[in-house]
């Protein structure tokens, strides 16, 4: 199978030598998102609900540019630099996906890109005759 590079200009561009997801089949492997915004590569300003939105926003945009949507979200994983935030995360997340939910990790990390407090990343598969 091919590997094919997904790219969207509704998400951060790479801040390394990494695609935003790759694409093999119908099998969708999405790079880490951090709360940036993708106009200015810049952290958001905003409390920490308004990153994890942010965050969630990133993914759905890369999930669309792979013909896909929050909702073919197989597995995700989020990573929080306090797991004293995991309600926050639990209620805003409730707001952006539908049941049957994805299965989820939410590991606290010690430190993560640019100084966010959360990243997350996932997988997907799409039903886009391919």
């Amino acid at each position: 199978m091919t590997r094919q590079a997904i790219h969207s200009d509704q998400a951060p561009a790479a801040i390394g030598p990494y695609s935003q997801a790759i694409k093999i089949g119908n099998t969708v492997y999405l790079s880490g998102q951090i709360p940036l915004d993708p106009a200015t590569g810049e952290v958001i300003d905003g409390d920490f609900a308004a990153m994890v939105r942010r965050v969630f926003d990133n993914l759905a945009a890369v999930a669309a540019a792979a013909s896909g949507s929050l909702d073919d979200i197989v597995k995700l994983n989020v990573f929080l630099t306090d797991l004293g935030h995991f309600a926050t995360v639990n209620e805003i997340m409730a707001g952006y996906f539908t049941e049957p939910y994805p299965a989820r990790a939410a590991i606290e990390v010690s430190a993560l890109p640019r100084g966010v407090p959360v990243e997350m990343d996932g997988i997907l598969v799409v039903n886009d005759g391919s």
